[in-house]
């Protein structure tokens, strides 16, 4: 069983800066997929950007150039560095991870391709 605990939310003010950091445990296979969900208040989830264990990288539109995602393979950790923070990227975010498959080209898909969730870190970004 595939267990992520989040850490590094908070608060910052408009173009600011943040780091987030999952630790993942509990993997058994070599393949995965790990990477940020968001939601902000009354809208559905969104991917934020995912990281796969051949390295590929892939970012939604509206934080490309700003975030920017690496891991740890040795600690299993992923690390999601935002940059540039803006008010509307205030939101609670998820770290997610599926096992034995990687990544889709996309951040564009149903949360429910993901097994594991962490239980969220709010980001809260002031104008």
């Amino acid at each position: 069983q595939v267990q992520l605990v989040e850490s590094g939310g908070g608060s910052v003010q408009a173009g600011g800066s943040l780091r987030l950091s999952c630790a993942a445990s509990g993997y058994t296979h070599s393949r995965y997929c790990m990477g940020w969900f968001r939601q902000a208040p009354g809208k559905e989830r969104e991917g934020v950007a995912t990281i796969d264990s051949e390295t590929r990288r892939v970012y939604a539109d509206s934080v490309k150039d700003r975030f920017y995602i690496s891991q740890d393979n040795a600690k299993r950790i992923v690390y999601l560095q935002m940059n540039n923070l803006k008010p509307e990227d205030t939101a609670i975010y998820y770290c997610v991870a599926e096992e034995e498959s990687l990544c889709p080209p996309s951040t564009r898909i149903p949360p429910a391709w993901y097994n594991y969730w962490g239980q969220g870190t709010q980001v809260t970004v002031s104008s």
